[in-house]
């Protein structure tokens, strides 16, 4: 390494997650830049004195809102990859733990050398793949465009074959996106596109990914959803809809065909296959156009 890896480590007085760094990167290789805090608040004033390029927390310290202590660190620092220390009796919060924003999870029982090592590169290398991904943004919306989508679905999609975790894929098409454009002009089209966004972003959490996949065609994928979660999520999307056009006329309804599928880890699909097989529902003629009316088959 030219430069050293700069680790901010905060953990309980065991020392286990700096003891297990400094055998990956002994002191005479110079590889990593260590810095060690025992509590939240003075990690969260480390922050900005360290520049940290991968954080590890041992979620014992953020008792008693262990889950908002994540939320918290990831939300003052999204960009560093955040990697959780979990008691082996409590993988659940661990597993929580990414959904409020942490990139990866270990369980202090398989604390070693070659698991810790082995988490550390997929961090950077996801984060690198997000910094390459952020260029692939919609100017419109803000979100990626189907490039961008693919490269970090294809990365989550592996991370979540290896760690036999779950994902629901969904896609949608803005019906009338055109014909707003003819009648209300290109602002008016523009304007309609941002809400798509918003309505979607408003309705995943911050770990989900979302883009906007195609010119009137959008996609978001949820990270660890459980298997009913394809149906609640058309249902959101489908309610949080008719509330935004009841409120909202200037012109008219705003009509979504969604399509939505689960996927338990089995297979060896790529996500661009994956990705594939729900547009293809899109095209169902069954399948309803979401605008006032809640009807059609959920996938």
């Amino acid at each position: 390494m030219t430069e050293k890896l700069r680790v901010l480590v905060a953990e309980g007085a065991s020392g286990q997650a700096a003891s297990v760094l400094r055998r990956i990167f002994p002191d005479h290789e110079g590889g990593v830049q260590l810095t060690e805090v025992s509590g939240v608040s003075t990690l969260m004033a480390s922050l900005k004195l360290v520049s940290p390029e991968v954080i590890l927390l041992d979620l014992a310290l953020g008792s008693p809102d262990v889950l908002g202590t994540v939320r918290l660190i990831h939300r003052t620092k999204p960009e560093v990859p955040l990697i959780v220390i979990g008691d082996s009796t409590k993988k659940e919060i661990a597993v929580a733990s990414l959904r409020e924003g942490a990139m990866d999870y270990l369980l202090k029982n398989h604390l070693d050398p070659q698991t810790l090592d082995r988490v550390l590169r997929s961090a950077l290398e996801r984060k690198t793949l997000k910094g390459l991904a952020d260029l692939l943004r919609d100017p419109a919306t803000g979100l990626y465009i189907r490039d961008g989508f693919l490269t970090l679905g294809s990365h989550i999609m592996d991370t979540a074959r290896e760690r036999r975790g779950t994902l629901v894929l969904l896609c949608g098409r803005f019906e009338n996106l055109e014909r707003i454009r003819k009648k209300f002009g290109e602002n008016a089209a523009q304007s309609s596109l941002r809400e798509i966004a918003t309505l979607l972003t408003r309705s995943f959490r911050r770990s989900d990914l979302l883009a906007r996949i195609g010119e009137s065609q959008f996609a978001a994928l949820a990270v660890d959803a459980i298997e009913p979660s394809a149906p609640v999520l058309l249902q959101r999307l489908r309610i949080r809809l008719e509330t935004f056009n009841s409120a909202n006329s200037r012109w008219g309804p705003l009509e979504l065909r969604m399509a939505a599928r689960f996927w338990a880890g089995k297979g060896a699909r790529t996500f661009a296959e994956f990705l594939d097989e729900v547009e293809a529902g899109l095209r169902a003629p069954e399948l309803a156009v979401t605008g006032n009316e809640r009807k059609g088959r959920q996938r």
